[in-house]
């Protein structure tokens, strides 16, 4: 029963830290579960998976209710993140938890990097007989009380970015916030609130992809998960309500910090015990 409680205080500081740095919940749970639990990797991901699920949806309501969120735009491309988490999930299931432990924290630094970023602001006219406008990959969004018009650039390249994203997603267990926002942002150089909202809003369509493989192969543990969604669901709950008031840029520096150490711990310890 006290692990079950330390397991829930620690779910609500992983939630409360994701909302507040933006890098969501999963990124803390994988390594807290593994490395402080013992739990088994693939266990560890199908917890994180569930959590991801429940802390988009409740942000995602909001932002499509405001207008940000490009409902088109995340749908189209729904399409390449679902086909790649379910890829991932599979292949999951095949790899040697050591080897998902190495790719987690290489991911993980990349998460980290882009994550610290100065991240770009778009807004790109549409253009007639494109790719996008045959789409309809283009919309508005309220800025300050103006209506602003965007559409997408490069759709390809940011679909076959967005497959990757998902099947890290599938594979590791975590939103792949940062690499669909980077998809979004970079490549289809779509307005910042744009992205970053859609994004959230395809979080939890991906996981779901994801997690339906985890729990086909028994790997969804009622005893882990329960603790881990509620924990994660209070805590991003508190992060986006302190958010207004907190210093998140110094939060994010020393947070990016702890996760680097983490992550080169965790493949530090995955190339050992592969080796062994």
């Amino acid at each position: 029963m006290s692990e079950i409680i330390i397991l829930f205080l620690g779910a609500i500081s992983a939630g409360l830290l994701g909302s507040l740095t933006g890098l969501g919940g999963g990124v803390i749970i994988i390594p807290l579960l593994t490395l402080g639990f013992g739990v088994p990797m693939h266990y560890a991901i199908g917890a994180s998976l569930i959590s991801v699920i429940g802390t988009s949806s409740g942000a995602a309501v909001a932002f499509v209710k405001e207008g940000f969120t490009n409902m088109r735009i995340g749908m189209f491309l729904e399409i390449a993140t679902t086909a790649g988490a379910i890829i991932g999930a599979i292949v999951s299931g095949a790899l040697n938890p050591n080897t998902i432990g190495i790719i987690f924290a290489s991911i993980l630094i990349l998460t980290v990097i882009l994550n610290l970023k100065g991240k770009p602001d778009h807004q790109e006219p549409l253009i007639k007989g494109s790719l996008e406008d045959k789409l309809k990959l283009y919309g508005t969004f309220p800025d300050k009380g103006v209506i602003k018009s965007y559409s997408a650039r490069n759709t390809i390249p940011g679909f076959l970015m967005m497959m990757f994203a998902g099947a890290m997603s599938g594979l590791l267990g975590i939103g792949s916030g940062a690499l669909k926002v980077l998809a979004m942002d970079n490549m289809m150089r779509l307005p910042f609130k744009v992205s970053t909202t859609t994004s959230n809003f395809m979080i939890g369509v991906t996981a779901v992809a994801g997690a339906l493989i985890y729990f086909q192969r028994g790997e969804i543990i009622p005893v882990i998960v329960a603790p881990v969604l509620i924990g994660v669901v209070i805590g991003s709950f508190i992060g986006s309500k302190t958010l207004m008031v907190s210093k998140t840029k110094k939060l994010k520096t020393f947070f990016a910090i702890v996760i680097t150490i983490l992550s080169v711990y965790m493949m530090y310890n995955g190339i050992n015990q592969s080796f062994r």
